[in-house]
């Protein structure tokens, strides 16, 4: 392997960066120990909601279906978010991972309660994107990475992902 660090995309909140919709963020020193700890990795943040223009704080978000609205005005960021999706998983090409932020409307990776039906869940939008383009990047979201067994294949499986594209 070479001397460059393996980039893992990393939900920006997880960072402890304050991106959410109220201002605040989601620190997680599971996943800063990753980094912090294991100089093979480099962290790639990404924030769909800030990066597509919705700005902090804002308003929630919510799946309705499969869109992405407004909880208090409705307003759909479907189109937006599709739009986003499109430059920014270009831009990840060169990744050999991604820790998500379970449950989020845009970045879990399951268990996104669907607004209106009882009990359903499904991916969040960009998260369903980017597993549906990257099929072979192993994702994972900060809740499971919390379990040793799960975060050791997810960093095996991210470094045979760096190694098989060198």
């Amino acid at each position: 392997m070479n001397s460059e660090k393996l980039k893992i995309g990393v939900s920006s909140c997880l960072l402890g960066q304050p991106v959410r919709y109220n201002g605040g963020h989601k620190h997680n020193q599971t996943v800063l120990d990753l980094f912090d700890l294991d100089e093979r990795f480099e962290a790639v943040p990404v924030c769909p909601e800030v990066e597509m223009g919705m700005g902090v704080p804002r308003e929630k978000v919510h799946i309705a279906g499969d869109r992405m609205v407004g909880v208090e005005s409705g307003k759909d960021w479907t189109e937006t978010l599709i739009d986003f999706n499109t430059k920014k998983l270009a831009e990840l090409s060169g990744l050999s991972g991604f820790i998500f932020k379970s449950r989020s409307p845009s970045c879990g990776t399951q268990g996104v309660h669907l607004y209106g039906e009882t009990g359903e869940t499904t991916a969040g939008l960009f998260a369903k994107a980017f597993m549906k383009h990257f099929p072979d990047i192993p994702v994972i979201d900060e809740e499971q990475l919390q379990d040793k067994q799960a975060r050791e294949k997810f960093i095996n499986y991210a470094i045979k992902e760096g190694l098989r594209r060198e």
